[in-house]
């Protein structure tokens, strides 16, 4: 099974796409001002499943937790990743994937090249629709309509077009 990776950082603040305002005045932008935000790790398979989970941030921990959930869900894989310093370099996920290399078979992304990962798509899709020109009420509101959009959407993408790119 060929399985690709990848987490997006989702902040709580707005994200401005187009906005009017009268010519020669400044537009007025609602900000938080802060740098809080939730993490999602999401996966694409070839056989059209996927699999998202939601971490308060993007590290060694989550992504060892996230593997054991692709573990389970897919007990035999080809998993691309991106060259994350967490996924390459942080040793107890090396052990790890050493420990697992008969189930997991781990292939890289080319370096600051990810229009070849689909999962890009998916996070793109979502911060459209959950942030686009929008201020949730909360980080938890955030963290609630994220979940909502990535346990009811289907991602209909063609892993090997991407792939192939």
């Amino acid at each position: 099974m060929v399985v690709v990776e990848d987490e997006s950082i989702f902040n709580y603040e707005t994200k401005i796409r187009a906005v009017w305002a009268v010519k020669g005045s400044r537009p007025f932008i609602l900000t938080t001002g802060s740098h809080i935000h939730t993490v999602w790790f999401g996966s694409l398979s070839e056989d059209g499943t996927q699999l998202f989970r939601q971490y308060p941030n993007a590290d060694s921990d989550s992504f060892l937790d996230y593997l054991n959930h692709l573990r389970r869900k897919y007990p035999k894989m080809i998993l691309f990743l991106d060259k994350a310093t967490y996924h390459r370099k942080e040793k107890r996920v090396i052990v790890y994937l050493k420990k697992h290399r008969k189930t997991i078979r781990v292939r890289w992304f080319p370096t600051g090249f990810p229009e070849a990962n689909p999962i890009e798509e998916c996070w793109r899709q979502g911060k459209d629709t959950v942030l686009g020109s929008t201020l949730p009420q909360s980080l938890e509101d955030l963290k609630r309509q994220t979940t909502k959009y990535y346990r009811t959407n289907r991602f209909k993408l063609d892993l090997y077009k991407y792939l192939c790119h």
